[in-house]
C-alpha cells in the first residue's frame, strides 16, 4: 500500500550572503544549517569569494541587478518564513537588500559581516553607514560579535559588563532585537539577547577546538531558521545557540588552517558516526 497523503514542504528560509568555495561559512554553511535544522534554504549570492583554510584570497561583488533579481525570483513565486544576510560587501549591495527586504513581512535576522575568521575585509568601509541605517533599522534581529558592534557603534566591549551598553548602542540603529556574541571574552563564552525591555543571557561551555571557521553564519542561520519555524526570538536563539556550540565542539581540520564548525554534528551523535 502507498502513502497517499501530500508532502509537506517545509518551512523556508532565504540567505542573502557570499559565497565561501572552502564551504565552511557563507552560504554554503547557511544552506548547511538549514538543512540540518529541517528548512528548505533558497539563496542569494551577493559576492563570490576565493577563499581556504588559509584565508580570503579575493572576493568579487555581483552586479546590484543580479542581487536585486534574485531576491525578486525567490521571494516573489517560493517565498520565505524567514531571511537571513550575511555578506554584502558594498553600499549599493547593503541598499538594495535593505529595500527589497524592507517591503517583505518576514523576519529578517542580520549577520552585519565585516571580516573573516581569518581577519580578511569582506565588508568595504564606505558601506558601515549604509549597513547602519538602511539594513539595521529592517532587521528583526543583529547578531553582531564584539570587532563588529565597534565598526557599527565605536562601543568598545572589555569584559561581560558592557554588553549591555553594545546592546543598547545598537538598538539605537534600529532593530528589534540584539543578540551581541561575547565568545571571544575571556572566561565563560555568554551571549547577551535585549530588546531593550527583557535580556537574556546564553551560556556556553567554551570547547578547546580552534577549528570555528563559520560561527558567525552557522548561528544567525540558526536563529532564522527556528523563527522560520514559529518560534519567538529568545526560543529561537536559545535553540541556535545549542546547535552551534555541540557544532564548534566538533569543529575538524581541514586543510592548513582553520577548520569549520560541524554543521551534520547531531546527525553522527545520533547515527554514532565517527571519522575513520
Amino acid at each position: 500500500m502507498t502513502d497517499s497523503t501530500p508532502p509537506r514542504t517545509p518551512p523556508r528560509v532565504l540567505t542573502v550572503a557570499g559565497s565561501d568555495s572552502g564551504g565552511g561559512a557563507g552560504i554554503q554553511a547557511d544552506l548547511k544549517t538549514m538543512l540540518a535544522l529541517g528548512v528548505h534554504g533558497m539563496s542569494v549570492i551577493a559576492a563570490v569569494t576565493a577563499q581556504n583554510s588559509l584565508g580570503v584570497q579575493g572576493y568579487w561583488e555581483l552586479p546590484p541587478e543580479a542581487v536585486r533579481a534574485q531576491l525578486e525570483s525567490v521571494l516573489g513565486d517560493i517565498g520565505a518564513q524567514a531571511v537571513k544576510t550575511g555578506m554584502l560587501a558594498s553600499p549599493v549591495l547593503v541598499e538594495v537588500v535593505a529595500e527589497v527586504l524592507g517591503a517583505y513581512s518576514a523576519p529578517v535576522v542580520v549577520d552585519p559581516v565585516g571580516v573573516s575568521k581569518h581577519g580578511d575585509a569582506l565588508l568595504a568601509p564606505e558601506a558601515v553607514e549604509t549597513l547602519r541605517s538602511r539594513l539595521l533599522p529592517v532587521a528583526t534581529v543583529v547578531t553582531p560579535n564584539l570587532w563588529e558592534v565597534e565598526q557599527l557603534t565605536s562601543v568598545k566591549v572589555e569584559d561581560e559588563s558592557g554588553l549591555r551598553r553594545a546592546a543598547d548602542a545598537i538598538l539605537e540603529l534600529g532593530p528589534a532585537w540584539a543578540l551581541i556574541k561575547g565568545g571571544h571574552l575571556p572566561g565563560e563564552p555568554v551571549d547577551l539577547l535585549t530588546d531593550g525591555t527583557v535580556e537574556h543571557r546564553f551560556r556556553a561551555e567554551r570547547h578547546d577546538n580552534r577549528h570555528t571557521h563559520g560561527t558567525g553564519c552557522t548561528l544567525a542561520s540558526a536563529v532564522a531558521s527556528h523563527l522560520a519555524q514559529g518560534d519567538d526570538v529568545p526560543t529561537a536563539v536559545g535553540k541556535a545557540k545549542e546547535y552551534v556550540t555541540g557544532a564548534i565542539a566538533r569543529g575538524f581540520p581541514l586543510g592548513d588552517g582553520i577548520g569549520p564548525v560541524d554543521h551534520a554534528w547531531h546527525w553522527r551523535v545520533d547515527h554514532a558516526w565517527h571519522w575513520r
